[in-house]
């Protein structure tokens, strides 16, 4: 999927990540995990590696879906989005399970471009979890997503694990 030049980066694209792409995706979520670790505790493994026990999911159960983000045909980021099956008798929920832009390329547009490109894709109900202490995460989010809908977003917290997330939930069409 392609989105319009208007980034003040260029061209910027999101791309279903293939198998053979896993290790790239894994890469990026180290640089992911070690900026995580400014604001959240966690650690990296006797190999100097955080490791994401749960990226194969995303290549092999259904409703899981792995994306490379890239600007003027550059790598610049992955997110990953997951298909929240209902208990009963409701819509699934789309989540972004993990999202992240490299730091070259914040601030410019490329984010919020590949969260639309994302949420247009999957059109149905979406949330976002982001952990309070995260606070440019925070801000990114609240943009994105208020632009994205419109103001027509409904905001909670949670606690897990002694962190504070704030979980953003709205409805994404087709025609956005």
């Amino acid at each position: 999927m392609t989105e319009p030049r208007t980034s003040s980066f260029g061209q910027v694209d999101v791309i279903q990540a293939t198998i053979e792409e896993i290790p790239v995706v894994a890469n990026l979520l180290e640089l992911y995990a070690h900026d995580f670790s400014e604001f959240h505790s966690i650690e990296p493994g006797p190999d100097g590696r955080f490791g994401y026990p749960d990226l194969p999911l995303y290549w092999s159960e259904s409703g899981r879906h792995a994306f490379l983000i890239k600007v003027d045909g550059k790598l610049a980021g992955f997110a990953l989005i997951r298909e929240i099956l209902p208990v009963s008798g409701t819509n699934s929920i789309w989540d972004m399970a993990e999202f992240f832009v490299l730091r070259a390329y914040r601030r410019g547009g490329a984010g919020t471009k590949a969260a639309k490109a994302l949420w247009r894709q999957f059109p149905g109900n979406w949330q976002v979890r982001v952990m309070r202490s995260n606070g440019a995460g925070l801000n990114f989010w609240l943009h994105a997503i208020d632009e994205f809908a419109g103001g027509k977003v409904s905001s909670s917290s949670e606690e897990k694990a002694g962190e504070v997330w704030d979980v953003f939930s709205f409805t994404s069409t087709a025609r956005r």
